[in-house]
């Protein structure tokens, strides 16, 4: 079992970047395909990007391509999130997630994934 907590969110202005970090527990983390989604209020809760095991392959939601970069290292045990030219309408609840152990698809859906971080707020100001 993976357990994930995440950090780095904010308040940024429109244009400006943030990262976000997700520190991960739990014997399976390198080799769990881990992603990030985000829920903005009044709204279902939508895919932004996914890594695989060793790093070699990620996936964004297309929204998201060429603004935002996902990462992680193994070694630490961490994902990041790099944000980039952020806009209003990517304030939302961020969340790191991990799909179970073994499982080689880079998940584009919620249900994809089995362990979640309680989440981090970011916001920005138009």
């Amino acid at each position: 079992q993976v357990q994930l907590v995440e950090s780095g969110g904010g308040l940024v202005p429109a244009g400006g970047s943030l990262r976000l970090s997700c520190a991960a527990s739990g014997r399976t983390f390198s080799n769990s395909v881990m992603g990030w989604l985000r829920q903005a209020p009044g709204k279902e809760r939508e895919f932004v990007a996914a890594i695989s095991w060793g790093g070699d392959r990620t996936y964004y939601a297309d929204s998201m391509k060429g603004r935002f970069t996902i990462s992680r290292d193994n070694a630490k045990n961490m994902v990041y999130l790099q944000m980039n030219s952020l806009k209003p309408e990517d304030t939302a609840v961020y969340y790191c997630a991990g799909r179970s152990a073994g499982l080689d698809r880079l998940g584009a859906s919620e249900a994809d994934y089995a362990y979640w971080g309680q989440g981090t707020q970011v916001t920005v100001s138009s």
